[in-house]
């Protein structure tokens, strides 16, 4: 992915119960004891807090109206860091192209935001293991009338696609073989369905997870999702799994989380905190799920 789409222009915001919104300050990690291992992860025992930053994706990560951000990325943060003795996370909500960058240029020690794990990715950041795996699917007009059911239905009928700007789905497009001219990028959910709604785009692609809550804002309005499916490119199934990533020096912060996140699995404690963004026991990470894998591609 591009290490930049557009400078941060969303505000900081602090992920207290309330979430008022504040300027959250800048990663003081000490480089010496981060090339060391242990400088991140014992530097935010000792504050109390920690920098994170999230992309404004529903339902991963966004600012509801209270002024609040949550997601099941925040409120994942909040129980995992709180279990390591963190208690204070300073939220950064950041457009969704500027995560890695933002992260190894040390605006904040942690990154979440429906990203998944690629091995593009891998190269420039250390994922934790998965908290969820996604499948595929399109937002399209009641009915389906251009039929998209499948991954190389939109190349096959000619269709135009709508994708965010960064995400993989746009990879997944070029190569099942869209025409670049038809596959149009969005800033964002939102601006994707104005581009739906105004016939400027034939479906817009993304996670099956992205487009229910989506479509749960549009109720009435004359679309809808299809059918889960898996992109096969290349040969290989493409099944989506999203993870909080941090800064390759930080391997004992890396440990920590999935230590605390096996936990959850194990105590069947995840889908509970996943469950109210529209996250089913069918998107949880089987035992094989591992960042690893997901990193060979």
């Amino acid at each position: 992915m591009t290490s930049s789409r557009r400078d941060f222009l969303r505000t900081a915001v602090l992920l207290s119960a309330a979430a008022p919104l504040a300027a959250a300050g800048c990663s003081t990690t000490d480089p010496e004891a981060e090339q060391a291992g242990g400088g991140t992860l014992q530097k935010a025992k000792n504050a109390g807090s920690i920098t994170v930053g999230f992309a404004n994706e529903a339902p991963y990560g966004y600012t509801d109206k209270s002024g609040k951000l949550t997601g099941e990325a925040p409120e994942l943060a909040r129980t995992i860091f709180k279990n390591l003795g963190i208690d204070e996370i300073k939220g950064v909500q950041v457009d969704f192209g500027g995560l890695i960058g933002g992260l190894n240029a040390k605006r904040f020690d942690a990154i979440a935001a429906g990203m998944f794990i690629t091995p593009e990715r891998c190269a420039s950041a250390a994922f934790a293991n998965p908290e969820y795996v996604a499948k595929s699917a399109f937002m399209v007009k009641a009915g389906n009338p251009k039929g998209l059911t499948t991954a190389e239905d939109p190349a096959k009928k000619g269709v135009t696609v709508g994708v965010l700007t960064g995400a993989v789905e746009a990879g997944y497009a070029e190569k099942t073989g869209v025409k670049k001219g038809d596959i149009k990028s969005f800033a964002d959910q939102a601006s994707a369905f104005e581009g739906l709604k105004a016939g400027r785009i034939d479906c817009i692609w993304l996670t099956r997870i992205s487009l229910a809550d989506l479509l749960s804002k549009h109720k009435g309005e004359g679309f809808e999702v299809t059918a889960p499916f898996v992109p096969v490119i290349d040969g290989k199934e493409q099944l989506g799994a999203g993870a909080f990533a941090f800064r390759k020096a930080d391997s004992d912060l890396v440990s920590a989380w999935n230590t605390e996140l096996e936990k959850l699995k194990q105590q069947n404690g995840l889908l509970p905190i996943l469950q109210p963004f529209g996250f089913t026991q069918a998107d949880m990470p089987g035992p094989d799920d591992t960042a690893a894998k997901f990193c060979k591609g």
